[in-house]
């Protein structure tokens, strides 16, 4: 994204992917994403033999991404009969006034159980604006990768009916305006924006405004489509499991 779109990718980018196949951790993965002179292209990831992983889109300014058709039709389909999101409704999520951030050395919660030290020590795109002072904002910044990490550092507790076995479907993450910083304090304003079903996994999607907690000002976007196998609940009615 910096090499296509410089420091306009860290201020104002977006990745949107609409995830495949899943990863377990130390396989490897080969990511693309095509040329252009646009203010978006193609990406893609692959497993070493050829299986895919994602595709999507990365991009500048607020063009439509991989997800906005694919949310504008979840938006725009009936659900049906749902017997694990049942209660999920659409609509703005209680608000909350903690505040959350990202340093250097501390674990993020039990869905990310690492710091960004060790993200930054495996991640594969380094840069050193991730680290020092030393960039156009005057501090470091935080890594897409770490947008979502700092989204649901604090739980959302959807009433979702369980136990059952959980995957991320689709992601988005967008700055507006400029990147989200390394030990800046941010608030989290969420809205379930739609729910739904395939034909073997009930899911919800929500939106989460990050904020600035010292103006209120919307720093970034992340967009987080989560979904439940039907067939891993055990109170799901055996007659509508395909």
């Amino acid at each position: 994204g910096y090499e296509r779109w410089g420091d306009r990718w860290f201020a104002e980018g977006c990745i949107s992917a609409h995830f495949q196949t899943m990863v377990i951790e130390g396989e490897s993965v080969i990511a693309s994403a095509e040329t252009g002179d646009g203010d978006s292209v193609r990406i893609d990831a692959v497993k070493a033999d050829g299986t895919p992983v994602l595709t999507g889109t990365i991009s500048v300014g607020d063009g439509p991404t991989e997800l906005s058709e694919r949310l504008a039709k979840a938006q725009s389909r009936e659900p049906g009969d749902l017997f694990i999101v049942d209660q999920v409704v659409v609509g703005p999520l209680p608000a909350d006034d903690r505040r959350v951030s990202v340093d250097a050395d501390t674990a993020n919660g039990n869905l990310y159980p690492f710091s960004l030290g060790q993200k930054l020590d495996a991640i594969t795109e380094p840069s050193d604006w991730y680290r020092t002072d030393d960039t156009p904002w005057g501090r470091p910044i935080l890594p897409f990768e770490m947008y979502s990490v700092l989204a649901h550092k604090i739980g959302t507790s959807l009433p979702v009916r369980g136990p059952a076995v959980g995957l991320f479907l689709d992601l988005e993450v967008r700055a507006l305006g400029e990147p989200l910083f390394v030990g800046e304090e941010y608030t989290l304003e969420r809205s379930v924006v739609a729910v739904g079903q395939s034909r073997k996994v009930e899911s919800h999607w929500v939106d989460t405004v990050v904020r600035r907690a010292d103006t209120g000002a919307p720093a970034a976007r992340v967009l987080l489509h989560s979904g439940v196998f039907k067939a891993s609940y055990a109170d799901y009615p055996a007659d509508r499991l395909e």
